[in-house]
């Protein structure tokens, strides 16, 4: 995904602690272009992959919806993602699960309503960045708790230094992402595309 590679290299800046910036077109404001093309690619190396029969994208509010959706787009299934605040039409006897936010802090909440996803599904997870796999790990359990079953990962940037991809390893499912963070140090952003090497 070169576009991404470039966009990342030209207009990404490292802000210490392992925060990259990347809101001028990823998780803030949103290149339609680059966004829609990213999700026809998570759609093409998951085919790839082998991944087959998608019903459903699951992802984490925010910035996770919008990359999910273009993938959801591309396969022609909804888009369920994980509620950080329960909301009154929310049913009792939703899903949680927990995860430490790294850019806010804190540990939040995610949730999911069983009318949304069921064990029928088979599920790709979709979100904007891989680092710890906490976030990522904490999803995977609501679909398991749904008794869906998870049948890939994507993520758009990878942080392959904060080891995320060996956290996720136990799920046993494909990981795709389109751009990865080999490290970041001073002024410096290592990036590449996975596909090219």
């Amino acid at each position: 995904m070169r576009a991404l590679v470039e966009r990342i290299r030209n207009e990404g800046r490292n802000l210490g602690q392992g925060i990259l910036k990347v809101d001028g077109f990823i998780n803030h404001q949103l290149d339609p272009v680059l966004t829609a093309a990213m999700g026809q690619e998570f759609a093409r190396r998951f085919s790839t992959a082998g991944v087959e029969n998608v019903t459903k994208i699951v992802t984490a509010e925010v910035s996770g919806i919008a990359p999910a959706l273009t993938v959801a787009m591309a396969y022609g299934v909804p888009v369920v993602y994980a509620r950080k605040h329960r909301p009154i039409t929310m049913p009792n006897g939703f899903y949680s699960s927990q995860a430490p936010s790294h850019t806010k802090g804190g540990v939040i909440q995610l949730m999911i309503s069983p009318e949304y996803l069921q064990p029928s599904d088979r599920v790709l997870l979709i979100d904007d960045f891989l680092a710890t796999g906490k976030t990522i790990n904490a999803l995977a359990d609501l679909i398991a708790q749904c008794g869906a079953t998870l049948c890939g990962i994507g993520c758009l940037v990878e942080k392959s230094f904060e080891s995320g991809r060996q956290q996720l390893a136990h799920l046993g499912a494909p990981i795709v992402t389109l751009a990865i963070i080999d490290s970041m140090e001073g002024e410096s952003i290592v990036v590449r595309d996975p596909t090219e090497e």
